[in-house]
């Protein structure tokens, strides 16, 4: 397993990096949570552009730093230009990042997502745990897009997806999960609020894409801007919030506002767990 230094020093240099590169960040994802994802991206310090169509998408794909594929929505034309976009990021050696939203809900989705493990090479997979599982194989439990299981063996899963695919796995869930096919660290970072918001798993996802379109190292990427995010969400909870959308709210501005005198409010040593 890749190790990753994750205290304050190093993510804050993470995030200095993410904004002094101000990376094109092309995401193919769904009308739900679009605006959210397009936000987080500028948020974070990269530059969101949601061309996904087919040919436009393909075009924009030749200028990005980094491509997310999210499945939470699959017309065909969309299918196409995800295949599309996915090409022509893999020609041009940038991260390109999968997000399998649904994927073990219904027969349609798995076959987009086994379409595109196929075709397509991932630098990292982003799913919660459900949607880890049936990736893998294992017998998972996905109502509409939610994760609704128990995944007692979930850093296993993930690094064995991991060595099927060689990608990095980011498996979301009450804590994160980072693995590699040599390993899996936990992940502690986070706010029970996250899962009473629509589209933070898209938002994840997102994030996830911007520090592999900034940083040389895929694993420091995955490790930091998972950490980043658990932080940002445990900000958001000690601001004054009434209920999820003022929550939601705060999140956004704790993304925006991350800095190395909030990042150093943490123990991050506390936050990280080598588990496989």
């Amino acid at each position: 397993m890749s190790v990753t230094d994750v205290a304050a020093a190093a993510l804050t240099d993470s995030i200095r990096t993410v904004r002094g590169t101000e990376p094109l960040v092309q995401s193919l994802t769904n009308t739900v949570t679009i605006n959210d994802v397009a936000n987080v991206i500028l948020h974070w310090g990269g530059l969101p552009v949601m061309a996904d169509s087919p040919g436009d998408a393909g075009e924009m794909a030749d200028l990005s730093s980094a491509l997310l594929i999210n499945t939470g929505q699959i017309p065909d034309d969309r299918v196409e230009a995800m295949h599309e976009a996915g090409r022509n990021a893999n020609e041009r050696g940038i991260p390109v990042i999968l997000d399998p939203v649904g994927v073990g809900s219904t027969p349609s989705r798995e076959a987009v997502a086994e379409s595109l493990l196929s075709e397509i090479e991932f630098t990292a997979i982003k799913g919660n745990y459900g949607e880890i599982a049936a990736l893998t194989g294992v017998e998972a439990e996905v109502k509409g897009v939610e994760s609704v299981g128990d995944y007692e063996d979930i850093e296993r899963t993930a690094s064995s997806l991991a060595e099927s695919t060689d990608a990095l796995v980011v498996a979301s869930g009450v804590d994160d999960v980072v693995a590699d096919a040599d390993g899996a660290v936990r992940l502690t970072a986070g706010h029970e609020m996250l899962g009473e918001v629509v589209g933070t798993g898209c938002m994840l996802g997102a994030t996830v894409a911007t520090f592999c379109a900034a940083l040389e190292n895929p694993h420091e990427a995955a490790v930091h801007g998972t950490l980043a995010f658990g932080l940002a969400g445990e900000r958001a909870g000690e601001m004054d919030h009434t209920g999820p959308g003022s929550y939601r709210t705060n999140f956004r501005d704790a993304v925006a506002d991350m800095t190395v005198a909030s990042v150093a409010e943490f123990d991050l040593e506390d936050q990280l767990e080598q588990v496989l």
